[in-house]
């Protein structure tokens, strides 16, 4: 089964509106693509449009949150993490404001819309705003259970989704924290720290390499920040080398998280899978991703050349 986590993101924002009354959701006129036009038909009087303007959007989110109300505050992440980035540092973070910025149509898998539309320097641009949580959901599941619980953080948080249909990989016990990482598959050998669409493609790898006796343990990482720490250091003590596996740039995402975390705990060969220092460009999103080396391949080759 897949689903798109937009998709999951909409219909997990109707359920918590209907248990929680202080949830005003916001959009910057592309309802229909970030899936909270479902709670907009649900929710008419609680859902505002501001049209065409992410500052406006960030910034009446901000103004709601100082009224107790608990704001979702949605676009692409492009125009959500670049265009509104000064208000988001100034006006949400500066103040620990409790908005939750949860933009869709993250990394290149948002397919024909092209390079200047897809975000590959979002959770770099996210980390570096102080006390700002970053989440990326790997599937259907985990976007609901990190909406749920980034409505119940008092603070500021990012949570990154995407437009592609991805395998839905968890089930309702899947147990999602804030600031933990969850081993999904044990390995002796060498571990892959996967987050989004990305640990679908690590959980495929691992399965391939174990026919070929590696063991590869795989970690799915829904914070990026604040990085979980002990799990990381555990799997670079107990493993031979880490990859990183991510649909962003290698530089300021989930890689340098890891990469800076060992450098000062536990000096670790770490490979970085993710966009190196380039734009995406138009085409189909499945196409972009074989093309980026974003893959299951790649990863085994990564692996094999490493070990």
């Amino acid at each position: 089964m897949k689903k798109s986590t937009r998709q999951a993101y909409g219909e997990a924002l109707v359920e918590l509106g209907r248990q929680n009354n202080n949830i005003v959701v916001l959009d910057a006129d592309l309802t229909k693509s970030t899936k909270t036009n479902l709670f907009q038909e649900a929710f008419p009087e609680r859902h505002i449009n501001v049209g065409i303007a992410e500052a406006d959007l960030i910034g009446t989110a901000a103004g709601l949150a100082t009224c107790g109300k608990i704001p979702f505050a949605s676009t692409f992440a492009m125009f959500a993490a670049g265009r509104a980035f000064e208000q988001i540092r100034n006006t949400v973070a500066y103040p620990k404001l409790n908005v939750k910025i949860a933009p869709t149509h993250a990394g290149i898998s948002v397919g024909e819309d092209g390079g200047s539309h897809q975000s590959v320097e979002d959770i770099s641009l996210m980390r570096s705003i102080p006390g700002m949580v970053v989440l990326s959901p790997a599937d259907a599941t985990e976007t609901k259970k990190m909406i749920f619980a980034a409505a119940e953080y008092n603070g500021p948080v990012y949570i990154r989704m995407g437009r592609l249909d991805v395998p839905v990989l968890f089930d309702d016990s899947y147990d999602f924290q804030i600031g933990v990482a969850n081993t999904i598959k044990e390995g002796t050998d060498v571990t892959i720290l996967a987050t989004g669409l990305m640990t679908a493609r690590a959980l495929e790898a691992a399965e391939k390499l174990q026919a070929e006796g590696v063991s590869v343990r795989v970690i799915n990482v829904g914070t990026i920040k604040p990085l979980d720490g002990e799990t990381v250091l555990k799997a670079a003590q107990e493993t031979k080398f880490i990859v990183t596996a991510e649909e962003h740039s290698v530089i300021g995402g989930l890689g340098s998280a890891v990469s800076e975390f060992l450098s000062e705990t536990h000096p670790t060969l770490v490979k970085k899978v993710g966009i190196y220092d380039v734009f995406g460009q138009s085409g189909k999103a499945e196409e972009l991703l074989e093309k980026y080396e974003l893959t299951a391949t790649k990863l085994i080759s990564v692996i094999k050349e490493n070990l």
